[in-house]
């Protein structure tokens, strides 16, 4: 028998029924045949190429296999999509070789194969998630070379690297008041740092169009979570778009902005979580057991009163003859979102009903003052 046979009859048997007695059959055929081992994984490697097509990423597909399975499905399917990488007849975004990066500097081995039968098991788990994805929507993640490299990007100014100096440094000080003010001077920095592109990009015209990236926006709490990234993203000319089932928000905006909305997204969560380890460690000192009313409560209050320090801090005053630049920049932000959007709904916030939790978040997220921001040219 051909191993292209064996692992077909393993697909008829496994991929299209979602039982466990078809999925050990599968895996029975497949742990029988060591020889079907490269015919597998070639045709795991077909999979994750139709993942792209259906407008999947590999961060895409590593959260949604975590989500769904388990750290050995993870460890497949990363070494599915390295070992996918020099197969592609086209070329991608930095962004997207930076994915590939972060997998490569993981151990994305296969499972270990000392039981085939647990492997196959688990190949085959895989391959019926990666089988039943659904399309999402395109962001078109090919380079597209212009007058500065692809997307018209500009190599990382020397703004990007104080802000991720200034977000580290809140991430790492043990005093709350000293994380919100390091905070509040990132989001000014990225302000400008955003006015400053904008100028660039009226005096030096490109063709450089908003473009998108899914971060990811993973449980408990993810609604709470998801209001933090859509107050990060406005306060940086963005627009968030949260997709609930898969856990991810799509933020569409200029280039420049997407890495400062990720950079302060990523920093705030954590200094969210730890100011509220701290806040629920002092209602146990006082006989309070904690909750999961109150962590929603905390990071809902923390999110809403983020989103209002950050507007303030974004609200640079700019020349009048900057300011249709920055209208034209929005409208564009706003227009791929319906195009890539054509229709959304709001969802209501559950499980905020802890008064003390949502005193807390709101201290948390208010024990800085915002200083004035000095006029740009």
């Amino acid at each position: 028998m051909s191993t292209s046979s064996t692992v077909d009859r393993a697909f008829r048997a496994a991929l299209y029924d979602t039982g466990d007695t078809a999925l050990d059959t599968g895996a029975s055929l497949l742990a029988a045949d060591p020889a079907a081992d490269a015919e597998l994984t070639r045709r795991g490697e077909d999979f994750v190429a139709t993942a792209w097509r259906r407008g999947w990423q590999p961060a895409d597909l590593v959260r949604i296999v975590r989500r769904e399975l388990d750290d050995a499905h993870v460890g497949l399917v990363s070494a599915l999509i390295l070992g996918q990488a020099p197969r592609e007849d086209r070329s991608r975004s930095p962004r997207w070789a930076a994915q590939l990066a972060r997998l490569d500097g993981r151990a994305a081995a296969p499972a270990p194969r000392g039981d085939r039968f647990r492997y196959a098991t688990a190949v085959l788990e895989l391959y019926r998630l990666l089988l039943r994805l659904p399309a999402l929507e395109p962001l078109d993640e090919t380079d597209a070379p212009g007058p500065s490299g692809p997307h018209g990007r500009r190599p990382e100014s020397r703004m990007l690297g104080r802000i991720r100096a200034l977000l580290a440094k809140a991430e790492a000080t043990g005093f709350p008041e000293e994380a919100e003010a390091l905070s509040a001077k990132a989001q000014e920095l990225m302000a400008r740092h955003s006015v400053d592109e904008a100028l660039l990009a009226a005096r030096e015209p490109s063709a450089e169009t908003p473009g998108a990236c899914r971060i990811g926006v993973e449980p408990p709490y993810e609604q709470a979570k998801a209001v933090l990234l859509d107050a990060v993203a406005g306060a940086n000319r963005c627009r968030a778009v949260w997709n609930e089932p898969f856990g991810f928000s799509t933020v569409v905006g200029f280039a420049s902005d997407l890495e400062a909305v990720e950079l302060l997204y990523t920093s705030l969560l954590v200094q969210a979580t730890t100011a509220m380890t701290r806040a629920e460690a002092a209602q146990r000192a006082g006989g309070r057991k904690r909750t999961k009313t109150f962590r929603q409560s905390f990071l809902a209050a923390y999110a809403h009163r983020v989103g209002t320090r950050l507007t303030a801090a974004a609200e640079t005053r700019v020349s009048d003859d900057l300011l249709p630049v920055l209208a034209s920049r929005a409208m564009a932000v706003t227009d791929r979102t319906d195009r890539l959007f054509p229709e959304t709904t709001t969802t209501r916030l559950r499980g905020v009903s802890d008064a003390a939790g949502w005193e807390q978040g709101s201290r948390a997220a208010d024990d800085a003052q915002v200083g004035a921001r000095p006029r740009l040219p």
